[in-house]
């Protein structure tokens, strides 16, 4: 087995150094780029929908004021103009940011851009509950009030300058991440007379440089060219080589890599199944590129309800469960590497952290069951039913499966229970469903640790009763939020001191047991033989738009 995965590790390594040079080759413009995956990824409404699938869709069909760059590897970490010709310098102490309007863009239902379409978007942010708007955009000024009362959001904060063309913003404080923020698809542009609630799967016309022919949550997604798109920045907005773009919904990640070596798909989203990533690796080199991510794959508690109120039932679990073997269920120690803590590597402030394991430390060695028992036992749980809800595609289930062992050992009543991921990830978010246990991932939105720790468990991610409360724990802590709070305030005078905070409250708030922490995973895409230049950004992963079949 240790062979076998050495030689899978090292034609993964070798199909990364492969697709640089692919890369270099001239790319075409035309043809039909065909994707594929196992479900649609829950609501089409770029202000509404977190997930990383749907983002690498919306990058290309929706822009913001300004954009993270569309470019490889950690080039697409920057921002840069969009919408606006300009990324402001802000002033007034941090607190505003004036953005200039490109003229004459054009939504794809033919409707040019107009300052109350920007406007009326970041209004609509509040209205239709976006997930980040208690967390992000409630700095601007007004829009605490917005949070309370919705239905009658202003937003004063958003004042507009028809002599130049301008929109100026007014926080409430300095924010080192705002324009972070505005350059995240939730901050897109959309026409001022969208309707104030979740669109599910209406098509919202974008400025991009594609636009929908169909969608059918069912079947698949079709874009092609926006008629009314003219390139202002190939940074921000490419044109793309794609004449058109096939997503198609409901195949199986076993029948996606078989369709993908045959040619009848050029890539595919979801996790290549573990037994076959020997054949691709071997068999199919040039054809994989590997590449880092900043995320963790976790299972999160609910510890507002039980048995995982009780933290000594979450420290027994957290205790008992060997890290190795979700490893294994991914792909192995090529492609994740164990982790207990909540910030991943290469995000400021991480420093190797894990209480969990038989000898704590830096880095997890093995499960320590005496103390998992003991804890148990305080936990006065044992018998009590719980249920882990995951994703149905692998590695997901296998997973949830291997969690649901690890419980009954200790001595609860577990069961598994898998559902399309087209709703999972909101099912799981809405305490309606009382749902105690996940199995997840979260993959950075830019590189802040404010985007783990603060987005996963800041009380403003906490929304009950609503699909849109990324706080899936449903942790709320007044203090460590204004640790959180100090902490971005301090990135802007003293990075390093801020970094040194982070550090602190990530390792604190492992100590919590608030969700299982299980890997730091690498994303290994598998493409078709006539797919070149395949583009991975830091940003939004693989870049649809410029990749060139032929």
């Amino acid at each position: 087995m240790k062979r076998i995965l050495a030689r899978a590790l090292f034609a993964f390594a070798s199909a990364s150094l492969l697709a640089g040079q692919a890369a270099a080759a001239p790319p075409q413009s035309g043809g039909t780029l065909r994707l594929v995956v196992s479900s649609a990824a829950g609501t089409f409404d770029p202000q509404v929908n977190y997930t990383v699938e749907y983002a690498e869709m919306f990058q290309m069909m929706y822009d913001g004021l300004v954009a993270f760059r569309k470019a490889g590897g950690t080039d697409g970490f920057d921002i840069v103009p969009d919408l606006s010709t300009n990324v402001p310098t802000p002033t007034d102490g941090g607190l505003t940011y004036v953005f200039h309007l490109r003229p004459g863009i054009k939504f794809s239902n033919g409707q040019t851009v107009t300052l109350n379409d920007v406007v009326s978007s970041f209004r609509r942010l509040f209205k239709v509950n976006s997930p980040n708007a208690g967390t992000w955009y409630n700095v601007i000024v007004g829009g605490d009030a917005c949070l309370n009362k919705p239905d009658t959001c202003t937003l004063p904060g958003i004042v507009t300058d028809p002599a130049t063309n301008s929109i100026i913003f007014h926080l409430v404080h300095p924010d080192s991440e705002f324009l972070d923020q505005m350059a995240f698809p939730f901050a897109v542009i959309l026409p001022a007379d969208t309707p104030n609630h979740d669109m599910g799967t209406t098509y919202i016309p974008g400025t991009g440089a594609y636009t929908v022919k169909t969608y059918d949550p069912n079947k698949g997604l079709s874009l092609i060219r926006n008629p009314y798109f003219k390139l202002w920045s190939a940074d921000a907005q490419p044109t793309g080589y794609p004449d058109r773009v096939e997503y198609r919904f409901g195949i199986t990640p076993e029948s996606q890599v078989t369709a993908v070596e045959n040619g009848q798909y050029d890539w595919m989203f979801d996790t290549i199944p573990t037994d076959r990533l020997n054949e691709i690796a071997l068999k199919y080199t040039k054809q994989v590129h590997l590449n880092p991510l900043e995320a963790v794959w976790y299972a999160p508690f609910n510890i507002n309800i039980p048995p995982f109120n009780n933290l000594d039932a979450r420290l027994a679990v957290e205790y008992a469960v060997n890290l190795q073997d979700s490893v294994k269920l991914y792909g192995g120690n090529a492609l994740a590497t164990p982790t207990c803590q909540i910030l991943p590597p290469g995000i400021p402030g991480y420093v190797l952290y894990c209480p969990f394991t038989k000898n704590p430390g830096a880095k997890w060695s093995a499960p320590d069951w005496p103390k998992a028992m003991a804890y148990m036992k305080a936990s006065g749980m044992a018998g009590q039913h719980v249920t882990i809800v995951t994703q149905s595609p692998s590695p997901y289930a296998q997973i949830g499966v291997d969690l649901q062992s690890t419980l009954n050992k200790l001595g609860f009543k577990a069961d598994v229970k898998p559902i399309s991921p087209n709703i999972q990830f909101t099912y799981i978010q809405n305490t309606n469903n009382n749902v105690q246990m996940s199995v997840t991932t979260w993959y950075q939105d830019y590189p802040a640790p404010s985007d783990f720790l603060n987005v996963l468990y800041g009380c403003a991610s906490f929304n009950k009763g609503s699909d849109n409360s990324i706080n899936i724990s449903g942790f709320c802590d007044k203090a460590v939020d204004a640790q959180m709070q100090a902490a971005m305030l301090t990135t802007l005078t003293d990075p390093a001191k801020a970094d040194a905070m982070w550090t602190t409250i990530d390792h604190q708030m492992t100590d919590r047991a608030l969700a299982v922490n299980l890997f730091n995973p690498r994303k290994a895409d598998f493409v078709s033989a006539r797919l070149h230049h395949f583009v991975f950004s830091g940003e939004y992963q693989f870049l649809p738009q410029l990749a060139s079949v032929r």
